[in-house]
């Protein structure tokens, strides 16, 4: 099982750790990441594995969610089977 997380915002120094580390303390394990800086334009995209999640993923989502709202950015986390939905033509 996997699952997207989007973030967008201001760049600032240390998005990636912090949103990785948020991923960890869940037992999240990132398995591939992308991103961009356009101006001072931050975006990321992260594929995780959430197979052995120490919590349940609403939790996990929902963490992500505070930690950007307190560094002003949009995360947003989404299971694959959603996101494959989503996106299937």
């Amino acid at each position: 099982m996997r699952a997207v997380v989007t973030v967008i915002g201001k760049d600032a120094v240390g998005i990636l750790a912090k949103v990785s580390t948020k991923c960890a303390e869940h037992n999240a394990n990132v398995i591939e990441v992308t991103q961009s800086v356009l101006q001072d334009l931050f975006a990321m995209i992260m594929l995780v594995d959430i197979s052995k999640l120490s919590t349940d993923f609403a939790r996990m989502a929902d963490d992500l969610t505070a930690l950007g709202d307190s560094m002003g950015l949009k995360i947003h986390t989404m299971h694959e089977d959603i996101f494959n939905c989503m996106h299937h033509i």
